[in-house]
């Protein structure tokens, strides 16, 4: 009998225990999305022109608002700009760190970034007429810079600490590859120098909707992925006892991880430490499982990216401090620490 009551308290007590998680991943997610949409309304008013929310939402859908206009024009096509890179990158962050099963990986890090960065300005700087297939071709080349990578640090064997190593080198060669064509082109702010700079000033609503498409097939897959995601996550022989192909499905992963990464890269120029922040942050509010870590990583990724533009815009006002350099000053402290508790592992 006191058996069948301690069974039914712990029955009680784990119910508990998953009602209080549950509860509190839902309050994560909407204090995520309350900061998404605050920090929207603060970035849409960081000029010499401001408008209220009531004004903002009239000048939008009910009568015509030339200050509002203006905004919508110059102002909105980097905001949703910035928070669609932001969402591709950390999303990828997580793939990439289920794929190599090493929390240190960042699609920066470890020389995606910089490698689709380098095709995309080969592109822009020598076939400008090819511009809209810029992603596609900064896909092709975050594939090459993750296969070179992978080919390096094998031996016998990925080690986590060689896969930095390697990616840090790859990552310096392809960075300095393409600061020398943009050097020969002549450092065309709009075009070669936005990729290599990270540069969003001028973006318009054409880049909005060359990076859409790509960032939502990107995440639709990543979302279908979930459950492989988290399979990857077991010792490889007990993924393949539930039937799982471990080196196919570590491929497929990795194929939608760069897809996600080079087309931000291709718009926004290359973001370090953005992904590997955010996985970060994302298990200790909402956990390890893909089904929440993904959606919660896109939203935190849109949030923390679009905070390092608005900080950008105003602490050297009248100048600007890039985004992506912004996520350096930001990351660089965080990396380190988890490198220095990452090597004793290795």
């Amino acid at each position: 009998m006191l058996r069948k009551l301690n069974q039914n308290e712990l029955a009680d007590a784990d119910n508990k225990r998953m009602q209080s998680k549950r509860f509190w991943m839902v309050i994560t997610y909407i204090v995520t999305v309350m900061l998404l949409c605050t920090l929207f309304l603060v970035s849409v008013n960081i000029g010499s022109l401001k408008v209220s929310f009531s004004e903002l939402f009239s000048g939008l859908f009910v009568a015509y608002d030339s200050n509002v206009a203006t905004i919508y024009d110059l102002r909105f096509p980097r905001i949703i700009i910035s928070m669609l890179a932001g969402a591709a990158v950390a999303v990828s962050g997580v793939l990439f760190q289920a794929v190599l099963k090493n929390p240190l990986a960042d699609p920066g890090i470890i020389g995606i970034s910089s490698g689709a960065g380098l095709a995309a300005v080969c592109v822009t700087a020598l076939a400008p007429s090819l511009y809209f297939f810029t992603p596609v071709v900064a896909c092709v080349g975050g594939v090459i810079a993750f296969l070179l990578v992978y080919i390096l640090s094998w031996k016998g064997g990925l080690s986590p600490l060689r896969i930095i190593l390697t990616g840090i080198a790859v990552d310096a060669l392809f960075t300095g590859l393409s600061s020398v064509v943009n050097s020969m082109s002549g450092g065309d702010r709009t075009g070669v120098a936005s990729i290599v700079e990270g540069n969003i000033t001028q973006k318009t609503w054409a880049d909005v909707r060359t990076l859409l498409p790509y960032v939502f097939v990107g995440m639709l897959l990543a979302l279908l992925s979930v459950r492989k995601c988290n399979l990857l996550a077991l010792e490889d022989k007990t993924a393949r006892s539930l039937g799982v192909n471990v080196n196919q499905t570590r491929i497929g992963i990795s194929v939608i991880a760069v897809i996600l990464a080079s087309i931000s890269t291709a718009v926004v120029g290359a973001i370090s430490f953005l992904g590997l922040i955010v996985p970060h942050i994302g298990r200790l509010l909402v956990g390890s499982d893909h089904k929440k870590l993904i959606p919660f990583s896109a939203l935190a990724g849109a949030v923390i990216f679009l905070l390092a533009d608005t900080i950008g815009r105003t602490i050297a006002r009248p100048y600007e401090v890039a985004a992506p350099v912004v996520m350096s000053v930001i990351g660089g402290p965080f990396f380190l620490v988890l490198l220095k508790r990452k090597h004793k592992e290795v």
